[in-house]
């Protein structure tokens, strides 16, 4: 038995950034509302029982949501990140605990819930950054405080959900950008285990051409990339399980470097989509793929017809 077996069991599951910034943006044709909304207000938008029954349609295994990425607004309430942003409860996390909910809807279809988080903070707001103690430039690197205060922050939400979060994704831990070491990055894994100690936790150090390890405990690989396009060589790699992360999504003209990470469109069809996660589950490893969500929680239509044409043909195969 293997702590990641329960991961590798899935086979495949889905991605979303839901982020104010993102969902919320005036420019965005698809914000349902038009207009710049309070986060609260999007937050409050969302329907899970929606993500679920699109997530069960499609015959995903699990799903990641972003807790938050660069600025103070989160997805749930946490009162350790309010009382060291000064912030009032609703002013920056979320009235409504999206985490709770969503796990609730999840259950029902046997679809685990998995949490994105990152390691440099609320960076972007400057003032509150200031209180973690991190903000731009980043380049000068985190320091055991700034770790200490956001690792509080993650030990709060890990201990409150407990084994209705499966695992934890936790972006920017990078080792050359932001200084980080093992022992800067071992808080934030003990947090993790705090809540659930079969939770399962990677750290990620950005995109590379193959699957690597970043973290000395670590159990599964985060494999950033920007397409579906590299097969891991096992399913383990210095012990830890393979699982891929991509966007399904167009990139923006002009920056087909960063991928299309939430972004509408599709870059493969279905056909191409479920050899590719045969490939990687032939070898042991798991596909996670990024597709754009509305402020409301539906899915891009033709992200969902690409990924259910891809889960037909996974299930015709296993069926055969």
């Amino acid at each position: 038995m293997h702590i990641t077996d329960r991961l590798y069991k899935k086979k495949w599951g889905v991605f979303n950034h839901y982020l104010q910034y993102l969902q919320n943006d005036t420019e965005n044709p698809h914000n349902l509302k038009r207009g710049h909304l309070k986060w609260n207000e999007c937050i409050d938008s969302i329907d899970v029982d929606l993500i679920a029954r699109q997530l069960h349609e499609i015959g995903a295994g699990y799903y990641f949501i972003t807790l938050m990425q660069g600025d103070p607004c989160l997805i749930a309430p946490n009162e350790t990140f309010d009382r060291i942003a000064g912030t009032l409860p609703g002013e920056a996390c979320a009235r409504r605990d999206l985490v709770s909910e969503l796990y609730e809807a999840l259950s029902p279809y046997g679809i685990d819930l998995y949490l994105y988080y990152t390691g440099d903070g609320p960076y972007k707001n400057y003032d509150i950054g200031k209180k973690f103690g991190f903000t731009e430039p980043r380049e000068v690197g985190v320091t055991a405080q700034f770790v200490e205060k956001w690792a509080a922050v993650l030990e709060e939400y890990a201990v409150r959900y407990g084994d209705k979060v499966c695992g934890w994704w936790i972006d920017g831990c990078y080792r050359d950008f932001l200084k980080y070491t093992d022992e800067l990055l071992t808080p934030y894994y003990d947090a993790c285990k705090k809540g659930n100690p079969n939770a399962i936790v990677s750290m990620n150090d950005g995109v590379f051409a193959d699957y690597k390890k970043n973290y000395v405990n670590e159990d599964f690989v985060c494999g950033e990339f920007n397409d579906f396009t590299e097969i891991p060589p096992s399913r383990f790699v210095d012990g830890a399980q393979t699982f891929m992360l991509a966007p399904l999504g167009l990139p923006c003209p002009g920056k087909e470097m960063y991928g299309g990470w939430g972004r509408y469109g599709v870059k493969h069809n279905g056909a191409y989509m479920a050899d590719f996660v045969k490939k990687v589950n032939a070898v042991g490893g798991v596909v996670t793929v990024d597709i754009a969500v509305n402020m409301d929680g539906s899915f891009d239509k033709e992200q969902i017809k690409v990924l259910a044409e891809m889960n037909r043909i996974l299930m015709e195969g296993r069926d055969a």
